[in-house]
């Protein structure tokens, strides 16, 4: 059993800071490259929430970024650039091995910045595709992907921790019923699921 230490509030918003650090340092990297990119995953969750209820935003401890394939050996030249380290590692569910980056060789999987490819399933079982780059949109110090692409990409993976972001965006009105008609039929589904049981 690990050894616990005291509550730290300074430990708690250090983690919180390093995660924003880390994600501004990857985005002006990829922007300074010329790589097209969108930050999605808990991330983007958070950055819709934040701007109708900060109270309401969930902590995330890794960063994903939306890229395509073919933009990978330069996003990689980049962001090793920025102090990033390339790997390969295997993923349970994922159809193939997954790319991240690593925040320095001491810094574990979960800490990393975790890429999403485009246009491609990341697991078999998705029942459509990923966004496209070109579905993001200027945040400010970063690109992010659109609600309406975040919103198609929580419900295809729909995994237990998709299915609490979903509830978040739920909770602050960013979606409701109105979203149904413009879903397909799988997606509209879980959003029902979802518009059903808002608690979880």
């Amino acid at each position: 059993m690990p050894v616990l230490l005291p509550v730290s509030w300074s430990r708690m918003s250090a983690a919180v800071e390093a995660v924003r650090r880390r994600l501004l340092r990857a985005a002006a990297a990829l922007d300074a490259a010329g790589v097209p990119y969108a930050v999605v995953g808990g991330n983007a969750v958070a950055a819709w929430v934040s701007r109708v209820d900060e109270s309401a935003v969930r902590n995330t401890r890794d960063v994903d970024l939306l890229l395509r394939r073919v933009d990978l050996p330069a996003a990689t030249a980049a962001l090793e650039t920025a102090g990033f380290q390339h790997r390969r590692v295997a993923s349970l569910g994922q159809a193939d091995a997954m790319d991240i980056f690593l925040d320095g060789p001491e810094r574990r999987v979960g800490d990393a910045l975790h890429i999403v490819f485009a246009g491609e399933r990341t697991r078999p079982d998705q029942p459509v595709t990923n966004a496209e780059v070109e579905e993001g949109e200027d945040a400010g110090d970063f690109r992010l992907v659109t609600l309406e692409a975040l919103v198609r990409m929580k419900l295809s993976a729909f995994r237990d921790k998709d299915r609490v972001h979903l509830r978040d965006l739920l909770g602050v009105g960013l979606i409701d019923a109105g979203w149904l008609p413009r879903l397909p039929e799988t997606l509209r589904r879980r959003l029902e699921e979802i518009l059903a049981d808002p608690e979880g």
